[in-house]
């Protein structure tokens, strides 16, 4: 056999194999599926739902099978959407509303809805309605928290179909136009200056009260220094009694000389020039006093 057709035989035989090697290559790529770890992969064969990926390494049919959707899994924010809502008072508002969700079955995302994030919204603009409409305008400012689970609540209920999972609901603001503002303010005002009225008078009604107790404490104790002085009086012409009747008429002279000149001695101290005029018998009572006081 010529060298020629030798050479020609070992170059067909080669071109076999790699060409083998390069389908076995192509195959292995085709067939195996690295899927990261924030994400599912939906695999299709034919146009049908043949299975989810999860992350890791997967097999699939080469050429058979193919990677229809690649699905993030991570946690997601909706842009913050205002809608306006119409409360039970009649009072227009408009409500700003964030949803934060989570894609949990990616084959139900993909076919059942084609906006996922337009839907959400749509939805929470519908229920955020529905809810403030059965509140005052005062119950959607002081139950913020309470509006916020039952709109969550609603939320996770209407797309339990869609394959996602709303982990947060949030309002962020609350505003009014600017007449129910204006009213609101003036209300609140008018409100501020009823309580500064009402607690002007409380003061000046605690400050009577004050006054009132005041003069009673001192008529009280008026009255009871009054009764101890009574009662020393009471005590000291007790004694008095009790010393005339033990000594007789020279205690009850004693007394009265002592009182004498007491009086005399308080006309004396008085301002100013005065006339004394004693009667003829007061030496005779001095006389009298001052034997008694050298005899005790």
């Amino acid at each position: 056999m010529p060298i020629e057709e030798i050479l020609l035989d070992l170059i067909q035989s080669n071109i076999v194999y790699l060409l083998l090697a390069v389908l076995f290559i192509v195959l292995v790529f085709q067939a195996v599926k690295i899927v990261p770890q924030s994400e599912q992969h939906v695999i299709e064969r034919f146009g049908r739902l043949r299975a989810v990926l999860g992350p890791g390494i997967n097999m699939i049919v080469p050429f058979i099978d193919r990677v229809a959707h690649q699905i993030s899994i991570l946690e997601r924010q909706l842009p913050t959407a205002s809608q306006d809502a119409i409360t039970r008072d009649n009072v227009l508002v408009q409500v700003d509303t964030s949803v934060f969700y989570r894609i949990i079955e990616p084959e139900k995302t993909v076919y059942r809805i084609r906006d996922i994030d337009s839907a959400i919204a749509t939805t929470v603009a519908g229920i955020v309605r529905a809810e403030i409409g059965k509140m005052d305008l005062d119950e959607v400012q002081a139950n913020r928290s309470a509006l916020i689970a039952t709109i969550k609540s609603n939320v996770v209920d209407a797309v339990e179909n869609w394959g996602i999972e709303v982990t947060r609901a949030e309002i962020l603001d609350v505003n009014l136009d600017a007449a129910t503002r204006a009213a609101m303010m003036q209300q609140l005002n008018a409100e501020r200056a009823r309580r500064a009225q009402v607690t002007e008078a409380e003061g000046k009604k605690r400050a009577v009260e004050l006054a009132a107790d005041a003069e009673l404490y001192a008529s009280e104790q008026t009255a009871k220094a009054r009764r101890i002085l009574a009662e020393a009086e009471a005590y000291a012409t007790q004694v008095v009694a009790t010393a005339i009747n033990e000594n007789g008429l020279e205690a009850a002279q004693y007394q009265i000389a002592l009182k004498q000149v007491e009086a005399f001695n308080t006309m004396g101290k008085a301002d100013g020039n005065q006339t004394i005029v004693l009667p003829a018998d007061a030496l005779a009572a001095f006389g009298d006093a001052f034997k008694l006081l050298k005899g005790r």
